[in-house]
């Protein structure tokens, strides 16, 4: 059985005996200096940051990586529950919330779903379309509204700067065959972005085979008004569902449209517009459609308005308008809509040399005239030594999915009479940058949740009922250490401990909010070497908390390791996932694969402007 004992024997296995730098010497930029975006009145660096946010690129070694859940799992507060590969129904939460607790944002507009949360990362952009991926720990209401509690993940697409042709294709373990494609043009004053992707596989088991299918255009140009940006992307996921809601050899099948215009004016205010469908289609009995089937089809429609400027010296202010419709036309459900208005504020005072101070309120108006306000405070101080210090506090609300309200089915049943959630999260940690090749970060937060929604059972007989529960808490501590020794290596490690505590159960059954990592750990190493060649290796070992009587569940790990050419016109890959073949569940009962094989090639054509 595998022990937590070993976690630093493994973390130190996946390290090269002897790693000597293999190219000539580069500059590397220092590490406080990547920008971040989330959780700030305007883009600043990780130096100034007052809140815990992680970036990832997903430009970089895209070929090492299969999907962006392998970018989001590199994050230790990050709890990836995935039912199968390709992107295929993946759970998200941050710092122990739920899935449905965690706000997804693409180009900084709303994704979560109306329906369900458990389709939040259907995204319809290929993943060689995106570009950053920005991760903020704990609560983001005030600036992005409701879902917010334990996190919020923006991705955003990337922006060409050569004229570009790639055309991926591989193959591998059970089944699998993926192929894509990009095209970039780049003009004077305009940029295209042409991207396709699809990904299948006849399944590691009976019953979880799976095809997905993204793609997407995006076009920028600069014009009188400003510079536009006009977004188009799709996907079709079709997938054996077996277990994934109970016990049952099921299926399903999601599509998703989504059109947005971002539109910046000056370098003060800019506007975006954005419509997004997604309907999702849902078979009990795969052998037998016409036993039970769900269809949903929900629409939503974002507006926003947001100015940022200097309103005196060292002081920025953050104003923001905002407008969301949501409609849902369900089998199950029934016909609902709803709609809720925002006007924000975020005011930032700089000290020269000593940190900053910021605090913010939002103020959401919901159909029928309830408003919910959510304000946050944040500050940093610097100290000697290239030592910051930093802390905040702030207000997170989420109003029920329609799931949560109207689903029934032989399993479980919604509850109609749920109030929204909301939770006070706080903050306090310190980030250490000695030198340009290393940072270092640890984080302890406290998030005081009233009126969790969950589902509950008193038996395993019994169906799973929504409900609220009062007085639920969470306690933590996230550790990150970022290090590029030279101009060929970096290592990346992570680890967050968290601990629940729940005492209004009174025997009832959990099926989700009691199902997250208490030890998780993360590390990374990546190693470009001569020629172009890349060698990469992930390893995630994590232990979750098992609600008694049930008998404990042992920590696990997952190794996996890729080799890409990165350089030239033909550029091979092979991605290794579950190498030490660990057999585990993410989700209780849903077996997850073992060792697989991934090889392929890249074509690439580029010429820079």
């Amino acid at each position: 059985m595998f022990r937590l004992r070993h976690l630093p024997m493994l973390f130190v296995a996946t390290l090269p005996l002897c790693a000597q730098q293999s190219q000539s010497p580069q500059t590397i930029p220092p590490v406080s200096t990547t920008v971040v975006v989330l959780g700030d009145v305007e883009p600043v660096s990780l130096g100034e940051s007052a809140r815990t946010v992680v970036p990832l690129d997903a430009q970089e070694h895209a070929l090492a990586s299969q999907d962006l859940e392998d970018y989001l799992r590199t994050d230790s507060s990050v709890d990836i529950q995935q039912r199968a590969g390709a992107g295929v129904m993946a759970d998200i939460s941050v710092r122990g919330a739920s899935f449905e607790q965690t706000l997804v944002l693409l180009n900084g507009l709303r994704m979560d779903n109306v329906e369900t949360s458990h389709f939040n990362l259907d995204l319809p952009v290929p993943l060689a379309a995106l570009g950053k991926i920005d991760v903020l720990h704990g609560t983001g209401s005030t600036l992005y509204g409701s879902d917010a509690i334990g996190g919020v993940i923006d991705f955003m697409t990337f922006e060409p700067d050569a004229t570009t042709l790639r055309i991926r294709a591989g193959a591998g373990s059970y089944g699998e065959d993926q192929e894509g494609l990009l095209g970039s043009m780049v003009g004077k004053r305009w940029s295209e972005v042409v991207a396709a992707d699809r990904d299948r596989s006849t399944g590691f088991i009976y019953d979880r085979d799976y095809r997905t299918e993204s793609a997407s255009s995006e076009t920028r140009f600069k014009s009188a008004l400003g510079t536009s940006d006009l977004l188009f992307a799709g996907d079709d996921r079709a997938y054996g569902a077996d277990q994934f809601y109970g016990n049952y050899p099921s299926w399903e099948r999601t599509k998703g449209w989504f059109a947005a215009l971002s539109q910046q004016f000056n370098e003060h205010t800019d506007a975006a517009v954005a419509y997004r469908r997604h309907s999702d289609i849902y078979v009990l009995l795969r052998d037998d459609p016409s036993y039970y089937k769900n269809q949903h089809i929900d629409d939503g429609f974002d507006g926003s308005v947001r100015d940022r400027r200097e309103i005196f010296k060292n002081t920025t202010l953050l104003t923001g308008l905002e407008e969301d419709t949501d409609q849902i036309h369900s089998t199950n459900l029934g016909d609902h809509g709803r709609n809720r208005g925002a006007g924000y504020g975020d005011v930032e005072w700089r000290i020269a040399g000593k940190g900053l101070i910021s605090a913010g309120l939002r103020e959401e108006v919901f159909s029928g005239g309830r408003v919910v306000s959510s304000p946050t405070f944040a500050g940093t101080l610097w100290l000697p030594h290239s030592v910051k210090l930093r802390a905040s506090a702030g207000y997170g609300f989420r109003l029920p999915t329609y799931l949560d309200l109207y689903y029934s089915d032989p399993t479980t049943l919604g509850n109609p009479n749920l109030k929204p959630e909301s939770a006070w999260n706080y903050e306090g940690g310190a980030d250490w940058f000695p030198s340009a090749h290393i940072a270092a970060s640890v984080t302890a937060f406290y998030s005081q949740q009233k009126n969790t929604i969950d589902y509950t059972r008193a038996s395993s007989n019994d169906l799973w009922q929504a409900t609220n529960l009062p007085g639920l808490h969470f306690t933590g501590v996230e550790s990150s250490l970022n290090w590029r020794p030279n101009s060929s290596q970096q290592l990346k490690l992570s680890w967050t401990l968290l601990k629940g505590t729940q005492s209004s159960l009174n025997g009832l059954q959990s099926e989700y909010v009691f199902d997250y990592p208490v030890n998780n750990g993360r590390v990374e190493w990546t190693w470009n070497l001569k020629h172009g060649l890349l060698l990469q290796s992930r390893l995630g070992v994590v232990e979750r908390y098992t609600e008694a009587p049930a008998p404990p569940q042992a920590p696990y790990a997952v190794w996996d390791v890729s080799a890409v050419r990165e350089v030239g016109r033909f550029r091979p890959y092979l991605q290794m996932t579950n190498l030490a073949n660990t057999g585990y569940q993410e989700i209780a009962n849903v077996r997850m694969q073992g060792r697989g094989f991934v090889g392929g090639v890249e074509f690439v054509l580029s010429r820079k402007r």
